[in-house]
């Protein structure tokens, strides 16, 4: 006779993802989330990219100026060591992180761990960012965010580089991005 996992005393692992474009509150979310975490009293780490320090070298922190504790780490390795007997995962930016997060994600929430993942899924020329589309496919839950379009007043899912800098790596703010609609994203300068 089949028993569910959660009834034979195993614990239950899952990912979540939240993506969308710059200025569409993902890193809000996954705050939001990582609060009701701790408010239950469940284990947590978080953790964001070392190379993210707009706001503060170790907390991650929202545009509205939300923030919680986090550890960078320069690689998803470090996410693997440092996550021991945690309930829940949450990594925020995890575009910037190497192809390897997918599988340490995907090994956390085997092994019972809530994993939830917050990233851009479009890069600034609007192609699949990173690691983020490999882990929308492994997600059990995808929550897809918006902005409001800068140009045009319509729904944003793109992050339109304001600057001429190619470099697919360039931190930034509103003075770097903003978000657009697609046919703005596609048709205006």
């Amino acid at each position: 006779m089949f028993v569910e996992p959660s009834r034979a005393g195993i614990k239950k692992g899952w990912i979540e993802v939240i993506s969308g474009c710059m200025f569409s509150g993902k890193t809000e979310e996954l705050i939001r989330r990582l609060r009701r975490v701790q408010i239950s009293g469940q284990q947590a780490e978080i953790f964001k990219p070392l190379v993210d320090v707009r706001y503060d070298p170790t907390d991650i922190v929202s545009h509205g100026q939300a923030r919680i504790r986090s550890t960078p780490v320069e690689n998803s390795y470090k996410i693997h060591l440092l996550a021991t007997d945690v309930d829940v995962v949450g990594i925020d930016e995890a575009q910037f992180f190497d192809d390897g997060i997918v599988d340490v994600v995907e090994d956390m929430a085997s092994n019972g761990v809530r994993v939830i993942v917050a990233g851009l899924d479009k890069d600034f020329t609007g192609k699949p960012f990173g690691p983020i589309p490999a882990l929308l496919a492994k997600a059990e839950y995808i929550t897809k965010l918006h902005a409001v379009c800068v140009r045009c007043g319509d729904t944003a899912s793109y992050s339109y580089r304001k600057s001429k800098i190619e470099d697919m790596v360039l931190l930034g703010e509103k003075d770097t991005y903003e978000p657009r609609c697609r046919s703005c994203f596609y048709h205006l300068p």
